[in-house]
């Protein structure tokens, strides 16, 4: 268990739990594991479990093709790694058009991808509590997106592997608690950054100071 303190890996600077080539911090995770913890986590990476194919799946696609492939193409090698040909895609209405071509891409490799939209089920955001002023355009129909739905549909496909194409913070939370295949995200949502979220964190001292504004912060409810 992680040691009682507000220390994290996130504090450390030495990261020898990659290479040992430095020293574990006071804090360590690693170090604080309990008896048996890491043996027990590392009897789910062996075998032939999902868990276990998958586990040297990714870490295959890492060795082979480090810094070679684009994610696009990853997911394709990482699908065919654990025996994957149902691809779901769960995608965003904004990104419909790439979903399209990640589509394509997907059955010139083999597989049969199947996209359940976020829209799927036109339930009016109003009907599950929204009011109308809070509407991206108030007074008009505007459908909720629909995570838990998407889920459902392709768990009644019985995709091998889904897809997160740009869903939104939550609603991809929602949709990978109700998926019985496994999840990968393709394009992670960011309306502001051309969906590349890490551009704020790169430019948190520049463009982004924003994001340590404390008053600014507090007042994002």
């Amino acid at each position: 268990m992680p040691r009682n303190d507000d220390h994290s890996c996130a504090d450390c600077r030495q990261l020898n739990c990659y290479r040992h080539d430095k020293m574990y911090p006071t804090f360590c995770l690693t170090e604080a594991l309990e008896p048996g913890q890491r043996e027990e986590v590392l009897a789910t990476y062996r075998g032939d479990e999902l868990d276990a194919r998958m586990a040297r799946a990714s870490a295959e696609v890492e060795g082979q093709y480090y810094g070679k492939l684009t994610r696009v193409e990853e997911t394709l090698v990482f699908a065919r790694k654990i025996g994957a040909r149902k691809i779901g895609i769960a995608t965003c209405i904004g990104l419909i058009e790439e979903t399209r071509v990640f589509a394509k891409f997907l059955k010139q490799g083999g597989m049969e991808p199947y996209a359940v939209l976020c829209k799927v089920g036109s339930i009016d955001k109003t009907e599950i509590g929204i009011p109308d002023e809070i509407k991206v355009k108030p007074g008009n129909d505007e459908s909720c997106c629909n995570p838990v739905l998407q889920a459902m549909l392709l768990n009644q496909w019985k995709s091998d592997l889904n897809v997160l194409v740009g869903l939104c913070v939550g609603h991809d939370s929602l949709f990978i608690r109700h998926s019985e295949a496994p999840v990968t995200t393709l394009i992670a949502k960011d309306r502001v950054l051309g969906h590349n979220p890490v551009a704020a964190l790169y430019t948190s001292h520049s463009y982004c100071k924003r994001l340590f504004d404390a008053d600014r912060i507090d007042g994002l409810k």
